[in-house]
């Protein structure tokens, strides 16, 4: 599915209803240059699932962990991780494997270990479309 944005407003309600039909064991990765909306997108989609807490880029603690919405939600950013073991550490099975729901940041990365079943998200610009415009790609 190819979605085109055109406002920071319409990538963040483009992940919120992603968010509400999200069901336990999901995992998406979220693909696309640095700026591109990924955060924006990952806010949307916690808000979807009725989290009210502040969302942030985990850039340098890899994973952040959400449970005061609907279902468990795990924000990964593994831009930094140097080697894929790191994960281990981590206790990545634990979560993408879980009955939460993951979100990975930079899932290039780690395409090795991800699980079969992760679906891919992709948002790139195009400026030539102006300067807010977003194409979202959404593997089905």
């Amino acid at each position: 599915m190819i979605i085109e944005t055109n406002s920071e407003k319409e990538t963040f309600e483009i992940g919120k209803s992603l968010g509400k039909v999200a069901l336990p064991g999901d995992v998406f990765t979220l693909e696309g240059d640095l700026g591109v909306g990924k955060t924006i997108f990952t806010k949307g989609f916690a808000e979807g699932l009725g989290i009210k807490e502040a969302i942030s880029s985990p850039t340098f603690t890899i994973v952040q962990v959400y449970e005061d919405g609907r279902l468990p939600f795990y924000h990964f950013d593994v831009y930094r991780i140097g080697d894929v073991e790191e994960m281990d550490e981590i206790g990545f099975e634990d979560y993408v494997y879980g009955q939460g729901v993951s979100m990975i940041e930079w899932a290039n990365l780690i395409e090795d270990i991800l699980p079969k079943n992760s679906r891919n998200i992709l948002i790139e610009k195009d400026l030539e479309k102006g300067f807010d415009y977003r194409k979202i790609t959404i593997e089905e």
